[in-house]
């Protein structure tokens, strides 16, 4: 059974850093991240909908460059989760959020860095613009996947993480890591 791939790779009109898509998202984070239709789904739905299937895959044929975007965003909920996992006491949603917001905006490697981890399958950006570019979409598609990762986690309202996402938290996607 071959894993879930995004659905962005067939537009053509996509703005591309390297070979990494920069998809529109909707938020209210400001940052260079294009505007989505807030009446579609946006490629942070994508990846809260395809992690829990994608983690199970130790490989992933990439179809587009759509598909680098959701790699590293599914890498970034593998980390969030562990991140809370790995909390002594169970974080309440006001401490998650705190931890969370705090790991997308702390440093991180960009494609073309030395610790990034799949170098291999990505190009660097061809400029330092375009790398600082880059940097930016990301953490600005960071702080949005966290908030929303957090309005997931803790949608039943019992003030503790959801188990059926909080079991994923030792999963790794082709056994990778951000590393953060």
């Amino acid at each position: 059974m071959p894993a879930y791939h995004s659905s962005f790779n067939e537009d053509v009109d996509i703005r591309q850093v390297g070979n990494m898509a920069i998809l529109p998202i909707r938020t209210r984070i400001r940052g260079p991240a294009p505007i989505a239709d807030p009446s579609q789904a946006d490629i942070i739905d994508e990846t809260l909908d395809l992690f829990r299937a994608n983690s199970l895959f130790r490989n992933f044929e990439i179809k587009g460059p759509a598909d680098r975007t959701l790699i590293v965003l599914i890498l970034f909920i593998s980390d969030c989760l562990a991140k809370l996992g790995s909390a002594r006491t169970v974080p309440t949603q006001i401490e998650a959020s705190k931890s969370l917001n705090t790991l997308s905006v702390d440093s991180f490697p960009i494609p073309g860095d030395a610790q990034f981890p799949l170098n291999a399958h990505y190009a660097s950006p061809p400029s330092r613009a375009d790398a600082d570019y880059l940097r930016q979409y990301l953490t600005q598609v960071r702080q949005e996947l966290a908030a929303r990762l957090i309005e997931k986690l803790y949608a039943d309202g019992t003030g503790k993480p959801s188990k059926w996402w909080m079991s994923f938290q030792k999963r790794r996607f082709m056994n990778r890591s951000l590393g953060t």
